[in-house]
C-alpha cells in the first residue's frame, strides 16, 4: 500500500476485462450496453473516497466530528484541483468499473444481491426506506478483492469521462472518453446511500453537470504508475 499524505492508495494491477451489463442483470439499462473488452494498464486508486477530514486536510477547512464520512458537494473541477495538488488525478470510468469489479463478473462485486453488511444504501427493491438516510464514515464496509471499500453506495463518485448515453465507439484501452458526448456532463458511478440496490450495480452509470454539488456525490483518486 502506498500513500499521500493520509491518503491511502492499492496498486490495480493490469489486465482485460468486460466493462458493462452482464445478460443475468434485470436492470441492465442501454447506458450500460454494449458489453465491451477494455484492457487497462497497471494504476494507483485510492482506498476509500475522500473524507472530509482529507479534504480540509489539503484544501482548508473547520474541524469535523468524531466520525469521518466522504466529502460531497465538491464539483467537478474542485474534484480535479484536489487531485491534482496530490499529483493525482480522477479515474477514468472504464478504470473505476475494473477497480470496483477486482476480478469479478456478478452484478455486485462477488455477489449476486447486496445486504446491509455490504453497504450503505437507503431502500430496499420495493422503496421502502430501510437504511442509515446518511454517509457512513469511510471503511465501514468490507473491501473487494482489490482491497477498495466503498465503491458500492455510500457516495456516487465523479469519474474523468464526458457522458456519452452508451458504450458504441468507447474507448478500449481504459483511458478517459472526453471527445463527443454531453459537453458539461460528467459520468458518475458506484450509488449512494440515498438509493437502492439496483443504482449500486457494478455496471450502474448515470451522469452529473460538471457543476453539481451534491449530497450524495464525493469522489475517489486515481495515479499512474511511472515505467
Amino acid at each position: 500500500m502506498v500513500t499521500a499524505g493520509s491518503i491511502y492508495f492499492r496498486i490495480i494491477p493490469a489486465g482485460r476485462f468486460l466493462m458493462g451489463g452482464i445478460a443475468e442483470d434485470k436492470f441492465v439499462g442501454a447506458v450500460e450496453l454494449p458489453q465491451h473488452t477494455v484492457e487497462v494498464a497497471a494504476f494507483e486508486m485510492s482506498v476509500h473516497p475522500v473524507s472530509i477530514a482529507q479534504w480540509q486536510a489539503v484544501m482548508g477547512g473547520d474541524a469535523i466530528g468524531p466520525t469521518d464520512p466522504p466529502v460531497t458537494r465538491i464539483d467537478f473541477q474542485q474534484a480535479c484541483d484536489f487531485a491534482a495538488k496530490l499529483s493525482a488525478r480522477l479515474p477514468t470510468e472504464a478504470e473505476w468499473e475494473y477497480a470496483c469489479r477486482a476480478g469479478e463478473t456478478a452484478i455486485f462485486y462477488g455477489r449476486s444481491a447486496l445486504t446491509f453488511d455490504d453497504a450503505n444504501f437507503l431502500y430496499d427493491e420495493t422503496g421502502e426506506a430501510i437504511g442509515p438516510a446518511a454517509p457512513s464514515p469511510i471503511g465501514s464496509y468490507p473491501a473487494n478483492a482489490f482491497g477498495l471499500h466503498d465503491m458500492l453506495g455510500n457516495v456516487c463518485e465523479w469519474t474523468a469521462d464526458r457522458w456519452h448515453p452508451s458504450y458504441r465507439d468507447a474507448p478500449a484501452d481504459g483511458s478517459a472518453w472526453t471527445e463527443g458526448g454531453k459537453i458539461g456532463c460528467r459520468v458518475i458511478r458506484g450509488g449512494a446511500w440515498d438509493h437502492m440496490p439496483r443504482l449500486l450495480r457494478s455496471s450502474w452509470r448515470d451522469w452529473a453537470p460538471e457543476s453539481a454539488r451534491w449530497d450524495n456525490l464525493g469522489f475517489r483518486l486515481a495515479r499512474d504508475i511511472s515505467p
